[in-house]
């Protein structure tokens, strides 16, 4: 009995040792799978494939759609700044245009005050001449009636003088001459 017992304790030691080896062949299988230098090969290989997958990919369907869409875009701002230049030309030859018209407006506009100023300077000569013959026919009138006017104020002064002087002279008492009372008049009027 004595050896059935050495041989279960040589068994369970055995057993303890394959356990302990099977346990750290699981600590050991249970770290990370990509650093397991068993399954290298297959990892390797499976690499080339998804890089080879990815590769015909991005350079049959991915690559091809981005580099349409690039020659797109460019062509688009090509086209756009064609476009651009076209318009700047033609805005500038608009404002040549525009600046050409102000420039003949304004000729046009000053050529017009011009003769507006000439016409209205000829309307107020002809104004100014006809009123300057009305002040004349006016002046050569009033000087004429002046002159009636004087005439007939130095006849009234003579004929007052005349009944003055004889009735200063009758006042005093004597008889007046009327000649020599005209005569002496007639020399004071006279200066």
């Amino acid at each position: 009995m004595a050896n059935t017992t050495t041989e279960a304790a040589g068994a369970v030691t055995e057993a303890t040792g394959h356990a302990a080896e099977a346990a750290g062949h699981a600590a050991q299988s249970a770290g990370m799978p990509q650093l397991d230098f068993s399954t290298f090969g297959n990892q390797i290989f499976w690499l080339a494939v998804a890089l080879a997958l990815i590769y015909f990919v991005l350079t049959r369907v991915a690559l091809p759609r981005i580099g349409g869409i690039l020659a797109d875009r460019q062509g688009k701002i090509t086209s756009d700044i064609a476009a651009a230049e076209e318009l700047k030309l033609k805005a500038e030859a608009a404002e040549k245009a525009y600046n050409q018209a102000l420039i003949d407006a304004r000729a046009e506009a000053n050529k017009i005050v011009a003769e507006a100023r000439a016409e209205i300077q000829k309307d107020l000569d002809k104004a100014t001449a006809k009123a300057d013959a009305e002040i004349a026919a006016k002046a050569a009138e009033s000087a004429k009636r002046i002159e009636e006017i004087r005439a007939g104020a130095a006849e009234n002064v003579a004929v007052v003088a005349k009944d003055t002087a004889e009735a200063i002279v009758a006042a005093l008492g004597g008889k007046a001459d009327v000649g020599a009372v005209a005569d002496a008049v007639a020399s004071r009027l006279k200066g």
